[in-house]
């Protein structure tokens, strides 16, 4: 049997991590470091994008709720709908600083995004 890392709908989580995210302007904001999933569902929570920095040196990771990209064929990466102004004051930690991911956390960067904590919100399909 074939392994497939991608398909019309889905994609293996070591594709996704590298892939880049651009704003609806265009701006490249940084690529996706890493995802996080909801162990209880099974459906990922958030995308840890990795931001600025030079060679992985001093890199800030910001996480999105996942709702807030959406994948773009034509620019192949995601989109959010941020600017780099926003980006600069949202959630963010440093590799040396991981946060304590508790609900407190979880609800902070959803309130920052101004979207539905996954958690509250019927299952998507």
């Amino acid at each position: 049997m074939e392994h497939r890392e991608e398909t019309t709908a889905l994609i293996s989580g070591d594709k996704v991590a590298g892939t880049e995210v651009y704003n609806t302007a265009g701006d490249h904001l940084g690529e996706i470091h890493d995802v996080m999933l909801d162990k209880r569902s099974g459906h990922v929570a958030y995308a840890v994008m990795s931001f600025g920095g030079f060679l992985g040196i001093g890199e800030k990771y910001h996480p999105l709720p996942w709702s807030t990209l959406d994948y773009d064929t034509s620019q192949g990466g995601y989109v959010v709908n941020l600017s780099r102004e926003q980006l600069e004051g949202a959630p963010v930690y440093a590799d040396d600083t991981p946060p304590r991911w508790n609900r407190k956390y979880e609800q902070d960067i959803h309130d920052y995004y101004g979207v539905s904590p996954y958690w509250t919100g019927p299952l998507p399909r």
